[in-house]
Formats: structure tokens, C-alpha cells, sequence
């Protein structure tokens, strides 16, 4: 199992890449798209990471958020696997708080019958959202008391996905299906395979207790950069070997956008960083046009807003992101990185990941 589990966390790098390279989307939904529209591109994103060698496709879960249509990972899951054969695909993550483990386990150990041995787990302990629409999610308003509870909803959820509750346990007799349950009953045959969980974090909670468990560590560089570094340092200097890891295993997750010339890969970055200011102050909307963008009238604060978060980005011509990926996993020490691109029109996004792929080397097809 242990083995098993390694394998299916680590990777080998492709071309002149680093590390693995993976892409992490949000099925953002731009002004004047619909989200079938937006859906279509994620689905022919997907197809393009396999292509070209991306070693991941993770969707993130968020709610209420009128430019994001990833709002349930599973449901879009099972349609990636059904568009994809080989690329591994996983949440980036499911907001655990937000859910029932044993619903969580049911959920994906379904997208591992679907696709075997291509799914991945990634947990997170936020919300995902505001307040009150994580009180609509969760049937309750004691919010903080939920996310306090993570490691417990963590132990119950693995040991709903290994069906292994102690005897006399109450739910020992309950068991998630699909899952080993199934190969114990009379003619069951079950795989012993099952998706690796990763802990996904923007602050050093998550961090501390992935290295506890031995689990593999996703953070949040992309809205989360100044704790990027002092985050993957308590990963490391808190992990225990465990049967998943024999040693640390990290990624982060980074914003950016490549473009044939620098001006037009800063005018769809400018359309990311005014969504992020529009959600920041409690005026979410669609992912706008880059000319909205570039006639917006920023304030002298909103400008600061925007100017600080496109230090985090990595954009430009191929060749500057490629230089802006490879710094950042020097000065981290990360063992993957996954792309995430926020900008408008679909043709925009694609091309953009293959401006990458076509930057470190990666074949033309795989």
C-alpha cells in the first residue's frame, strides 16, 4: 500500500522542467460566458494537460462566486475522467468542513472506480467562501468550531476510505461504497487501490499537520505567497515518515499566464487581479474583458491592490514565465509546481498552457 501510494504522489519531470508540472483550475467563467461555456473549456483544458504531459488536472471547490463553476468537484470529476485516459485528476481541493466524510468517501471512491488509479484527494480546511454561505453548505452557524474540528473529520474520513473503524467503534458497521468493503463479502473482488489524500493549506495549520501524518502538501502560493516559504519549512520540519511518504512531498499552487508578447499576457492577468480586488471587497462578479480591465478607474489603493498581487504572478512571454516558474521552485524547494491561469476567452487560457509546455520542451503529444 505504501508503495502504492508513493507512486501515485511522486512524478517524474518531462523536457527541461524542473519538477513535474500540473494545472490547477477553477472553470472560471469570464463576462459574456455561460458556465456550460466555461465547463467546455476546463473539459478541453484537461485534454490539453494530457497532451502535452501536465502530470495533474485538480479543480478547486468554491461557492457562491459568480466566476467560478467548480463549485462541486466530484460531479466535474467523473465528466474530466470520462474526457481524459491517463492524466491524474483531484480536488485542489474539497473543503472538508463544507461536507459529511463518509459523503466525501463515497464521492471519491466512486471516481476511483470510474478512473482507477487517476484520482487524487486533496482536502482543505477553509470554506472556500463566505461565512454565511459556508452556514447555508453546512446546515450551521458554528463555523470556527468546524474548522477546529478538521483533524477529527480527517481520521474519520481516512478510516471511512480504509474501512478500518476499531470494533466497537459507532460507525464500525457503516461502510463508503465503492470501497474495501467489497472485496470482504462473499465473491466481492474489490481494488486495494485508493485515491491519496493531500492536505491543502494557505497558513502553517495544514502545513504542521500534513508533516504530522506523513501526507503529501499542496500550498497556496498563488493567493497566499508571503507564507509560502515559512508554510513548506514547518511541512518539513514537522514530517514523520507514514505508509503513504517515506519523505516530504510539496507542491504550491501559482498564478501564470504566458502570451506571445508581454503586453497582452499583462492584460489578462490585469482581468485576474480585478476579479481578486472586486471579490476582496465584497463585489465578486465575472472574470471581465481585458478591456474593462484596462479602463477600469483603480483608486490609488485598488492600484496598490492590484500591483501587489501581480508580484505573485508569473507572466509574460514564454520564456520570462518559464524563468519566473524556475526561480520560484529554487527558492522554495518544491517538489511540484500547478499552474492555475485566471484571464478571459478560452482560446487565451489554451494557448497560454501551451506556451508553457512549448517552453520547457514538452513533446508535441504523449
Amino acid at each position: 500500500m505504501a508503495d502504492q501510494q508513493d507512486d501515485a504522489i511522486r512524478a517524474e519531470p518531462i523536457g527541461s522542467a524542473p519538477v513535474p508540472l500540473s494545472v490547477l483550475d477553477l472553470a472560471t467563467v469570464g463576462a459574456g460566458v455561460t458556465a456550460a461555456q466555461a465547463l467546455r473549456t476546463t473539459t478541453a483544458l484537461a485534454g490539453l494537460a494530457e497532451r502535452r504531459g501536465f502530470h495533474r488536472f485538480w479543480v478547486a471547490e468554491h461557492h457562491s462566486m459568480p466566476g467560478v463553476a467548480s463549485s462541486s468537484p466530484a460531479v466535474l470529476l467523473a465528466h474530466l475522467a470520462a474526457h481524459t485516459d491517463r492524466i491524474r485528476l483531484g480536488s485542489g481541493g474539497v473543503m472538508l468542513p463544507n461536507h459529511a466524510p463518509l459523503v466525501i468517501a463515497e464521492q471519491f471512491g466512486t471516481l476511483e472506480a470510474l478512473a482507477p488509479g487517476r484520482i487524487d484527494l486533496g482536502l482543505g480546511r477553509a470554506p472556500g467562501t463566505d461565512g454565511a454561505t459556508a452556514a447555508a453548505l453546512r446546515r450551521t452557524d458554528r463555523l470556527n468550531e468546524s474548522a477546529d474540528d478538521f483533524p477529527q473529520q480527517l481520521a474519520e474520513l481516512t478510516r471511512f476510505l480504509d474501512d478500518d473503524f476499531p470494533d466497537g467503534h459507532p460507525y464500525a458497521r457503516i461502510h463508503a461504497v465503492p470501497g474495501p468493503v467489497q472485496g470482504r463479502v462473499p465473491g466481492g473482488v474489490q481494488s486495494a487501490g485508493r485515491p491519496p489524500v493531500w492536505l491543502l493549506g494557505s497558513s502553517g495549520f495544514s502545513a504542521r499537520l500534513a508533516g504530522v501524518l506523513g501526507l503529501p502538501f499542496s500550498f497556496a502560493h498563488h493567493f497566499s505567497a508571503a507564507h509560502t516559504v515559512p508554510a513548506l519549512d514547518l511541512y518539513r520540519q514537522h514530517f514523520r515518515p507514514s505508509a503513504v511518504l517515506d519523505r516530504p512531498y510539496a507542491s504550491i499552487g501559482v498564478s501564470a499566464f504566458a502570451a506571445d508578447d508581454e503586453r497582452e499576457a499583462r492584460r489578462q492577468v490585469l482581468t485576474g487581479a480585478l476579479s481578486m480586488l472586486r471579490l476582496r471587497t465584497g463585489r465578486p462578479g465575472l472574470i471581465p474583458t481585458p478591456e474593462e480591465a484596462e479602463a477600469y478607474p483603480f483608486s490609488p489603493v485598488e492600484r496598490d491592490f492590484v500591483d501587489s498581487w501581480l508580484v505573485n504572478v508569473e507572466f509574460g512571454t514564454p520564456d520570462a514565465v518559464r524563468d519566473g516558474l524556475n526561480d520560484l521552485i529554487k527558492r522554495t524547494g518544491v517538489d511540484e509546481i500547478k499552474i492555475t491561469t485566471t484571464g478571459h476567452g478560452r482560446e487565451a487560457r489554451l494557448r497560454s498552457y501551451e506556451l508553457i509546455a512549448d517552453a520547457y520542451g514538452f513533446p508535441a503529444a504523449v
